[in-house]
């Protein structure tokens, strides 16, 4: 649910008529406030040639933008402009300040002046209340600003020149909006014309598109930062964006570019599911995905349909083999089977729901059935090895963002999933009574609150964050997955971090110190995998599944479930058992097939087989580990296949098949066989490796070989 936008109309004083000031009042009025002679000349000099250049007021407001910018002839490029090209501005500031002559945004884009908050005109009476401002540049400084002056005095001064108000009081979220359009409007004129270069003072003209684009990003910077500082202040109520360049995807449901029926139906269903909290907004977002989707082939496959009652089963057929053959733009692989999945469910949906409410203008019949949804795998959870877990949280201590480091920390012992964690309030964490800590993790995908017992070393991480958002008493934000306001721990300069910033690039660095990176440097592990960590702990000691469900936040068993055959306690003893019966605690294993018998990798199947067919498995010198569905036995062929073992109990055959092997050499010898000489010395040197496995040592009978005696005669 989003959060209702109230009417936030910012009172804009009546414009009056755009005429100059009367030169007694004005003169009057540097008088009274200006202390130095020499600038109270310079003030109505200035003054006397502007209206004499200038003599009606509007002709200078409908004059092109490069006559305005200079007030004086011959102006060096470069020049402090207070001195040279913008002697004008005071009188000008006077005139919008003073008398209510708000200043166009074009010409405030375009020149520089002093800001009524800077100390030489804060006093100058102009109206401006300096103490609020001061007390605004303490509290942004508070929410983690380092250089809030500088970043308010921009932004502030330039919304009061334009509305002719210096009441700071009065400024709202129509007034940011207002200066946000003016902003991309007059970088759009930069890009084309770069009226702003006499006030450069770099020895080399940067090109025009490079200019627009550092001052886009230092002009939505600052006054990102004011709608921050008022949204906190309670002025405003519509919440900064997570990025200052991004708008929200909210802003815009469908495609803009769509014909007004299909554009007005998927505005209607999406608004219509925002609005009544009939998804959480994730889920609107991935309708909002799969909807663009269908109207990106309709305007390349279709583009003579102008509303979507005009799909039928033939076009829905046509747009499954088109998703089929689209890819990822940002890798260039094909579309995973989970998105294709989501799109075609949720477009199922959408044409089923709006068929259901009789709306027009929707297809109201069946487009796609349940066998038209990819069918998906369902792998196990992959959990994080002990080794692989040990080493990247070694470097999740080593990172210096404090807030990287805690999202970390509390993935890796709380399981909770990143936008959980990403919400967590500061109200989050208390103890049991036994004091040990308990995390209250907030609403998100199974739409259930759940507490749950935490690690100390994730509390430790989190402690400090706590403290310090309770410090900067920043102002609640309405949580539409919680349903209600919350003040929120992982917030930066009043802003709600990312996902991204806190899991994917915090690991990307983890990893990389790692070393836990593929061929392309790419990390290997990702956040969810300490969630399936978790689930496979809790399984692994024993946890019954209502634990893992209630730690994990799944709402059916299902889930849970797989966790726990991952780590069946019975089939695990049911394997110790097959090999206990027949191998005996007390005997030695040797053969490629025994480590993984000792490191149970043995998969259920074949343990099962093996219970009931062992004995069908005995070989001359042991046994081998295959099943009927891997072939036929190739270990008595080759001593090293890795099904191959064998145990303490063949010592005597392998001795007698050493003794063997020693006269199939003398003979190979004899007879000038070499090769055969050298594949029985290989074999023979096979038998002397398992035997030492085993614990043997020595040959047959302890005595000369034949071969040996053959390959070095007595002299």
């Amino acid at each position: 649910m989003t959060t209702p936008r109230p009417l936030e109309l910012a009172p804009a004083p009546a414009a009056p008529r755009r005429v100059h000031a009367d030169r007694a009042t004005y003169r009057s009025w540097v008088h009274e406030h200006c202390s130095s002679y020499a600038v109270r000349w310079a003030r109505l000099d200035d003054y006397d040639r502007f209206v004499e250049r200038w003599p009606a007021l509007q002709d200078w407001f409908n004059a092109p933008l490069r006559q305005r910018l200079l007030d004086k002839e011959n102006c060096v490029r470069g020049q402090h402009p207070h001195g040279g090209a913008n002697v004008i501005m005071p009188y000008l500031s006077y005139l919008s300040l003073v008398h209510g002559v708000g200043l166009d945004y074009p010409v405030l884009l375009a020149r520089t002046f002093t800001s009524p908050f800077k100390q030489q005109a804060r006093h100058g009476g102009l109206g401006v209340d300096a103490e609020l401002f001061d007390r605004h540049v303490v509290r942004l400084t508070e929410l983690g600003y380092a250089t809030a002056r500088t970043q308010l005095v921009w932004p502030l001064g330039r919304m009061l020149l334009h509305r002719g108000d210096p009441d700071l009081t009065t400024l709202g979220v129509n007034d940011l909006d207002e200066l946000r359009a003016a902003i991309d409007t007059f970088t759009a004129r930069l890009r084309l014309d770069p009226v702003r270069e006499f006030y450069s003072r770099a020895p080399i003209e940067r090109p025009p598109a490079v200019t627009a684009a550092g001052y886009l990003r230092s002009a939505i910077a600052r006054l990102h930062a004011v709608h921050v500082l008022l949204f906190d202040l309670g002025q405003l109520d519509r919440p900064p964006t997570g990025r200052v360049t991004a708008g929200t995807w909210v802003d815009q449901l469908a495609p803009p570019d769509a014909p007004p029926k299909i554009r007005n139906v998927i505005e209607r269903y999406l608004r219509l599911h925002l609005d009544a909290n009939l998804d959480r907004p994730q889920t609107v977002r991935h309708a909002r995905d799969a909807l663009r989707r269908l109207v990106t082939w309709m305007t390349q496959a279709h583009p003579e349909m102008t509303s979507l009652a005009e799909l039928h089963r033939e076009h829905a057929e046509q747009f499954l083999r088109w998703l089929g053959t689209q890819t990822n733009q940002q890798t260039g692989a094909p579309l995973s089977v989970s998105y294709r999945r989501s799109v075609v469910t949720l477009i199922t949906r959408f044409v089923t729901e709006t068929a259901a409410w009789s709306w027009e203008d929707v297809p109201a019949r069946v487009l796609f059935t349940r066998a038209d949804i990819p069918k998906i795998n369902h792998p196990l959870p992959r959990f994080i090895p002990d080794h692989e877990l040990a080493a990247l949280m070694t470097a999740v201590d080593q990172l210096a963002n404090p807030y990287q480091r805690a999202a970390l920390i509390v993935a890796r012992w709380s399981g909770a999933r990143r936008d959980e964690i990403r919400r967590l309030a500061v109200d989050c964490l208390d103890t049991y009574p036994d004091g040990h800590p308990r995390l209250r993790i907030p609403v998100g995908k199974g739409y259930t609150e759940r507490s749950i017992p935490l690690h100390p070393q994730a509390a430790d991480a989190l402690q400090p964050l706590i403290e310090l958002a309770r410090q900067q008493r920043g102002r609640r934000r309405y949580d539409p997955s919680a349903g209600r306001e919350v003040q929120h721990i992982f917030v930066v300069r009043g802003k709600l971090l990312s996902k991204s910033l806190l899991f994917d690039m915090a690991l990307a660095q983890a990893c990389t110190a790692a070393g836990l990176v593929d061929s392309a440097g790419k990390a290997t592990i990702t956040a969810h995998r300490f969630r399936h960590t978790i689930g496979t702990q809790l399984a692994e000691g024993g946890a019954r599944i209502q634990t893992i469900m209630a730690v994990l936040g799944h709402r059916t068993p299902n889930m849970s479930i797989i966790y726990a055959s991952l780590s069946d306690p019975t089939v695990k003893q049911q394997y110790q058992n097959a090999l206990d019966r027949h191998l005996g605690p007390d005997v030695t294993l040797a053969g490629p097939a025994a480590d993984a018998l000792r490191e149970h990798r043995l998969d259920p199947e074949a343990v099962s087989w093996l219970q009931t067919n062992f004995l069908k498995t005995e070989l001359e010198l042991g046994h081998c580990l295959r099943t009927p569905a891997e072939g036929p036995c190739e270990c008595d062929l080759i001593l090293t296949c890795s099904k191959f073992l064998t145990t303490s109990d063949y010592t005597p055959r392998l001795r007698q098949r050493m003794d063997t092997e020693e006269l199939l050499i003398a003979d190979a010898v004899t007879r000038g066989w070499d090769h055969e000489a050298e594949r029985h010395r290989a074999t023979q040197h096979r038998l002397q490796q398992l035997l030492s496995d085993l614990g043997q040592t020595g040959g047959p009978t302890g005595e000369t070989s034949p071969a040996t005696a053959l390959a070095h005669p007595a002299n």
